[in-house]
């Protein structure tokens, strides 16, 4: 018997889906106009491209669920529910972000909303949110974490040891590869001679599913069954999103030399909120003057974002040692 389609996100889901991305590319975007003003410090790994899979994995996620991200994670933060004044305040390491101003742009975290943090090592968020997803077995409760991890870590022993435990206990845990083709400037296809990590999944014993990491509603289809299942107790799922970042790896650093401009300029033409904002119009769910208005909406969020943060103030320095230990 054929597997029964899930049904097509509302209107109101579509916008949605639409309204998040353009809150990723515009605050990002505000973000490298600042760091190229000399306004924030430190090395900054924008998501500009990738937008469509950090959307489509959290619109089902649960403020209890529980996301483990990458150095790459403010697309992630964002998605998962952070504020954009949160956002940018702890970029700037200003004591109104999510971490107080102490972790900056790699180490986000806003655990209340189920956002477990950002980290430069690679591959640890496979086995943090393999063990969440045990805790959550133990407790009996349905919540599920997610793990977001680039194709650099596919060929860590991270991989092999959360994958292969989350599916030998069916432990409810969705791993969502963001697959962009280069880690830092490296081609995956030097680094592995199976380019395709979807289909690792088979020997494992768990489901494997390559989508358009551009195409949205494709990532929203493919995380609703992998949430579905999990919450289920029907184990673990394996997305392999292939996606593009258009930006360097990091702010600063050359974006030439290891790949071509006619590459970037390929997946450009492929825009992931071009590509949603084409079905929209065409399938009438929505005008383009009614997307223009929420574009402009979110410019000005992203702009009062940059300002509330800019004008918030450093921690104190006594408070240099709080958090530190415990306390009480």
């Amino acid at each position: 018997m054929a597997k029964k389609k899930d049904p097509a996100p509302t209107k109101e889901q579509t916008l949605a889906l639409y309204r998040t991305m353009l809150v990723l590319r515009r605050c990002e975007e505000q973000l490298v106009k600042m760091y190229a003003a000399g306004k924030l410090y430190g090395g900054v790994h924008t998501y500009i491209g990738e937008e469509a899979v950090a959307t489509g994995i959290c619109a089902h996620l649960r403020n209890d669920d529980c996301v483990f991200s990458t150095h790459r994670g403010h697309g992630h933060a964002l998605a998962k529910g952070v504020s954009p004044r949160e956002l940018f305040a702890e970029v700037l390491g200003r004591a109104t972000g999510c971490s107080g101003g102490r972790g900056g742009s790699m180490h986000i975290f806003k655990p209340e909303i189920g956002f477990m943090g950002s980290s430069g090592i690679v591959g640890p968020s496979i086995t943090l949110a393999a063990g969440t997803g045990y805790a959550a077995k133990i407790l009996k409760i349905d919540r599920v974490g997610v793990a977001f991890f680039g194709d650099g870590a596919t060929n860590n022993g991270s991989f092999h040891e959360g994958i292969n435990l989350a599916a030998a206990w069916d432990i409810p845990a969705i791993f969502v590869c963001e697959n962009n083709m280069y880690a830092t400037e490296v081609p995956y296809k030097k680094a592995t001679k199976n380019t395709n990590v979807a289909s690792r999944a088979a020997s494992y014993g768990l489901p494997g599913v390559e989508v358009d990491g551009n195409n949205v509603l494709a990532v929203w289809e493919a995380a609703g069954e992998a949430v579905r299942r999990a919450r289920a107790g029907e184990g673990p799922t394996l997305i392999e999103c292939k996606t593009y970042r258009t930006r360097a790896h990091s702010e600063g650093m050359r974006d030439a030399g290891y790949r071509t401009q006619e590459e970037v300029a390929e997946w450009k033409s492929r825009d992931p909120i071009i590509m949603l904002e084409g079905k929209i119009v065409d399938g009438a769910v929505a005008t383009k003057k009614e997307l223009d208005a929420i574009d402009a909406e979110v410019k000005q969020m992203a702009e009062d974002a940059a300002a509330f943060a800019l004008g918030s103030p450093l921690p104190e320095p006594g408070s240099v040692m709080s958090h530190v230990y415990a306390e009480g």
